[in-house]
């Protein structure tokens, strides 16, 4: 694999980027109008515009992409995560083209793509499941009767959905049937599939998720788990690896039924099995996300391996190279997702201008992003700026870099996720791991962020007024200098 184009933008983009000059692997960027002066678009070494700001005639024209990627003599095509990256289609397309794609094969998609397709394909192998129907709800009356029969509350969920749409919770009965047609009505919105099903809702659970890599010659691993519980609107915003509540005996049983779910749909390449876990540590299958995660640096950090690497190794044919008894965790590792949302007003995305853009360094701090001063964030795409990670020895140390990180993170012209993640860092729940995804509901409030709301902007105006202050300082002392310089000069035939 000599070139590959990366059908992604943004952080990912250059993510994969990276690794590929690593390996001497020469790559192919491809962009919207909206991202022309992009970094991704910059740092790659041939890059071909494809459409107008919208995704929908950009990123997701899948002909476009391979037209491009034929043209160029592009050897692979690597996804990235959101966009096509769980698009069976575009894979299958990709390898009919001639391509290698560097993801799981449309088959493995179509299975996991499918909650349901899932949940029948996993169910062979003892996986344990959240009880509810095991088919898309086509009677009302019967799925009353199911409801009544789990217990409520129940939850509805799109059978094709994902990131919180399509999915309902119903705490009775008498609102059942409305929920129904409401959940339906936006899983075909979003998805174009309107397959719903029910499962008891798990009120406060934790969500955990186990990284597998799979190569192919029928060699699957797990690369352990990664906490993703504090989340706003069913979305992550901080993850950590390794969780800590499991207990070494329920990691095990944990990571072999991810390692199983991998086997039910022969997958290979990067992809996350996702699990519910409640207070007593019973864990429930969820779903599996036949992809590379946002989070994956947590998990590259605790254990020395770069993912894209691997996806690019497995997709070229090569075998692991390591077993199940290699693989060990150290440290501990936190990820907070730095977006363009305003966190005193649930969330809200933010658009404008980057007006200051000041990245945070120093040992066990790493940031993946793609924006620099100056930059307008677009409001066409995720208002995801960045990735910052902290690595330490253990889960304390990781917590107080992060802490750290983010005080020396300087961003100000729009509002951003960073006073939250000081928030969490410091609340008492998550300091003690005993937290759930009610995180957010339970303990935050957008008085809380009062007393530091523009702390960033505070700190760049404190930071301009020390820069200031020594350049003002210099300029006095080189005038002194140079005063002292003259006089120097004037008098000194009289020494």
């Amino acid at each position: 694999m000599k070139k590959i184009l990366i059908a992604n933008r943004g952080e990912i983009a250059l993510r994969v980027m990276r690794t590929a000059k690593e390996m001497g692997i020469k790559t192919v960027a491809v962009f919207s109008e909206a991202d022309r002066k992009a970094l991704h678009v910059r740092y790659a070494d041939e890059a071909v515009c494809i459409g107008p700001a919208a995704s929908s005639q950009s990123y997701l024209k899948m002909d476009t992409i391979i037209d491009v990627a034929k043209k160029l003599k592009v050897d692979g095509i690597h996804p990235g995560y959101g966009f096509l990256s769980e698009n069976a289609e575009f894979a299958q397309k990709v390898k009919d083209a001639g391509m290698i794609f560097i993801g799981p094969t449309a088959d493995a998609m179509r299975v996991m793509g499918s909650k349901l397709g899932a949940k029948h394909a996993v169910e062979k192998f003892n996986v344990p499941m959240v009880p509810g129907t095991k088919d898309a709800i086509s009677d009302i009356n019967e799925a009353k009767k199911v409801a009544i029969k789990i217990g409520y509350p129940v939850l509805i969920k799109a059978s094709a959905g994902g990131g919180g749409k399509g999915m309902r919770v119903v705490d009775d009965e008498k609102d059942f049937e409305e929920q129904i047609k409401l959940a339906q009505n936006e899983a075909r919105s979003a998805f174009g599939d309107d397959a719903v099903f029910i499962e008891k809702y798990v009120a406060a659970p934790r969500h955990i998720e186990f990284q597998i890599l799979g190569d192919n010659h029928g060699n699957i691993v797990h690369l352990f788990e990664r906490e993703c519980s504090i989340q706003r609107r069913h979305q992550k915003l901080v993850e950590e690896a390794p969780s800590s509540c499991l207990t070494p005996e329920v990691r095990q049983k944990m990571g072999e039924a991810a390692v199983n779910v991998a086997k039910a749909c022969n997958y290979t390449g990067a992809g996350t099995v996702e699990f519910l876990v409640d207070e007593k540590l019973n864990y429930y299958f969820l779903e599996m996300n036949t992809r590379l995660q946002v989070e994956h640096p947590v998990t590259e950090q605790i254990l020395g391996l770069d993912l894209v690497k691997e996806q690019i190794r497995i997709a070229r044919g090569e075998k692991l190279g390591y077993s199940q008894s290699d693989l060990q965790i150290r440290g501990h590792a936190i990820e907070l997702r730095v977006c363009a949302e305003d966190p005193s007003n649930n969330f809200l995305p933010d658009i404008g201008k980057l007006k200051t853009y000041k990245i945070p360094q120093g040992y066990g701090v790493r940031v993946d992003d793609s924006f620099e001063a100056g930059m307008e964030i677009p409001i066409h795409y995720d208002p995801m700026i960045a990735k910052l990670i902290t690595f330490g020895k253990d889960r304390n140390e990781a917590i107080q870099k992060m802490i750290r990180a983010i005080s020396d993170y300087h961003i100000t012209g729009i509002e951003t996720t960073l006073s939250f993640g000081t928030f969490a860092m410091q609340h008492e729940a998550f300091v003690s791991g005993n937290f759930d995804t009610k995180f957010i509901d339970k303990y935050f409030k957008p008085e809380a962020l009062a007393h530091s709301a523009n702390y960033t902007e505070i700190a760049a105006i404190a930071a301009s007024t020390v820069f200031s202050a020594k350049r003002n300082k210099r300029v006095t002392d080189t005038k002194i200098q140079n005063t002292e310089g003259a006089n120097w000069k004037k008098n000194r035939k009289s020494f």
